[in-house]
């Protein structure tokens, strides 16, 4: 019998947009030819080079591969090999059509870095992909600059080579304009990385954790006041994380805020501009405490829990002490924003519970911003939440009323709306910025930014293996980052993806101040047709549509000041170029 060749001798390579996945049986679709990479300052620009290994039984076979980056822009580029992760629940039953694949598998979404001068390690028999970060804040190196990313293999052949245009406009974006919150999980940090609750590991972790949301434009981050009620089986409580100390005092209580202080040290060193505070009741009803600990003679103690009642009046004289303590000291140690809330996500006939606990507060939150996640509209209507944060898949009833509320999704969004499930394509997470834009919302929430266990918080997971909190939600929707061993952040796919859609929303926001409101819509609302449960994809619509955003603001920009016009933006280079490998 004559040995037959095998069917695959050689690499195969194909450059890849950031809004593909690639999955290890699929051939990407290519990157449209010519596309350049091109955003502002400060922007994170990315691109993805796939491959599918030439057939070999013999890992040996195929060695190493070397990612190497030339070009004046070389030494701000970040490799990263795109993960598979094991997604056991992806969509529920009667999903609609918009999803990718809906079977349990291995899915590309972590996005682990590739320190400088390491070689990358292909598997056998599958397409796998690069991604490719450069983020310019220089303002010296803005304009047109080539991008030369070639994969050479072990004896130093070079298997691909490609060139990509990255344009970096010479202005950075606006701050964004809405509150962005995606809750950081205090308590999974100390668990997963087995250290003490506020030890100064704990504290590096946190700084590391909340310097990774900021990157992803969260402008506000849930503070553990007390440990937050959320997500906790009844009768249970999680690893507290409570930063207030409090001291029984006499027939009162003494509150040390210093843990607080350091808390909003690390808020302003990554420019998060607002607090929230923990939640006052509990969740799905407001029928109970949180689990609230004072410090004894005998130790720390747990004083408040699902076992006292939300009036209990035992709970409203520790509020009365508190809560104006509290809001004093924000008042002189904070100069941004502060939110409260009372109970995350009351359902209809959860009102009188909920306004029962809220009466509790009532005239100790006086003049605060008190906001909740909800979607039954009577809460709105009968004035019972000042700011309601409303489910993108409830949010027409609001709008109907002439209202454009905060919005959110997680576990129940999983129909006809954006979402950034791991099952989803990339549009669907990318087209939330421009959604909020159109409809005027004024904020954002996430509950998972990184959270690591299990429903009800029941046990710790390892998200590496679990992306689904033991089964209970889609794929991808308790956590948005994964724990490097090094104690800083992994990223995920969905987390560049996430902050695209905010940088989406921070261009529009500069050509509306440079325009008009109308005239920046129009970019985006696809003839005045998108919307929370309408929008494309046509993945080419939006890096088509965000390219001639930015075109629009430089051509506005030049108008104003007598510029060249935006196609004749020459590039700076470094003296002597750069590499990257």
């Amino acid at each position: 019998m004559t040995d037959r060749p095998p069917p695959r001798p050689d690499w195969t390579f194909q450059l890849v947009d950031t809004l593909e996945k690639v999955f290890a049986d699929e051939r990407p679709a290519p990157m449209a030819a010519g596309t350049p990479l091109s955003g502002f300052l400060g922007e994170t620009l990315s691109v993805q080079l796939a491959y599918l290994p030439p057939a070999t039984e013999s890992l040996s076979v195929l060695g190493t591969l070397h990612p190497r980056v030339d070009g004046p822009l070389a030494h701000l580029v970040q490799v990263s090999t795109v993960e598979l992760v094991p997604c056991a629940l992806v969509a529920f039953d009667g999903h609609d059509d918009g999803y990718l694949r809906d079977s349990p598998g291995l899915y590309p979404d972590l996005l682990r870095p590739v320190p400088s001068g390491t070689p990358v390690r292909p598997a056998v028999g599958y397409w796998q992909s690069l991604w490719f970060d450069v983020e310019v804040s220089d303002p010296a190196l803005a304009g047109r600059h080539d991008l030369r990313l070639s994969v050479a293999d072990a004896d130093g052949a070079t298997l691909f080579t490609a060139t990509i245009e990255v344009v970096v406009h010479p202005v950075e974006l606006p701050a964004l304009d809405i509150v962005n919150t995606h809750w950081l999980h205090a308590d999974s940090l100390a668990e997963y990385h087995d250290v003490p609750v506020f030890s100064e590991e704990h504290w590096d972790l946190l700084d590391a954790y909340l310097g990774a949301a900021a990157r992803m434009r969260v402008n506000s981050v849930l503070t553990p006041t007390w440990t937050p009620p959320l997500d906790t089986a009844v009768g249970s409580a999680r690893t507290p994380v409570q930063l207030v100390d409090i001291t029984p005092d006499g027939g009162g209580y003494a509150f040390d805020f210093g843990l607080l202080g350091r808390w909003l040290g690390l808020c302003r060193k990554h420019r998060i501009a607002t607090v929230e505070i923990a939640h006052l009741f509990t969740q799905w009803g407001a029928t109970a405490t949180p689990a609230i600990y004072v410090r004894t003679p005998a130790g720390i103690e747990r004083r408040f829990g699902w076992d006292v009642p939300a009036t209990d009046p035992r709970y409203r004289a520790l509020l009365a002490q508190l809560l104006p303590a509290l809001r004093a000291y924000l008042a002189e140690h904070w100069d941004g924003g502060v939110l409260f809330h009372i109970s995350d996500e009351p359902r209809e006939h959860m009102l009188p519970d909920y306004r029962a606990a809220r009466a509790v507060v009532e005239d100790l939150l006086a003049g605060a911003t008190v906001v909740d996640a909800l979607s039954d509209f009577e809460f709105a209507r009968s004035g019972a939440v000042d700011t309601p944060i409303v489910a993108t898949n409830h949010v027409q009833e609001f709008l109907d009323h002439g209202l454009s509320p905060w919005v959110y999704y997680c576990v129940s969004q999983h129909r006809d709306v954006a979402n950034r499930f791991i099952g989803l394509p990339s549009l669907r997470n990318r087209v939330l910025g421009r959604q909020l834009f159109v409809a005027g919302a004024p904020g954002f929430l996430h509950w998972g930014f990184n959270f690591w266990a299990a429903q009800y918080s029941t046990r710790p997971i390892d998200p590496f293996t679990d992306t689904s909190s033991g089964g209970a939600f889609p794929a991808g929707d308790p956590f948005i980052v994964y724990p490097g061993p090094d104690g800083q952040p992994w990223l995920s796919i969905r987390y560049r993806v996430f902050a695209q859609a905010m940088d989406d929303h921070r261009a529009l926001q500069l050509l509306r101040d440079l325009t008009d409101a109308a005239t920046a819509r129009a970019t985006v609302d696809q003839g005045g047709t998108l919307g929370y449960a309408t929008f494309s994809y046509d993945r080419e619509h939006y890096l088509r549509s965000r390219r001639e955003v930015d075109a629009a603001i430089m051509t506005e920009l030049a108008r104003r000041d007598g510029s060249p016009a935006p196609g004749t933006l020459t590039a700076t280079s470094r003296p002597g170029g750069g590499t990257a490998d």
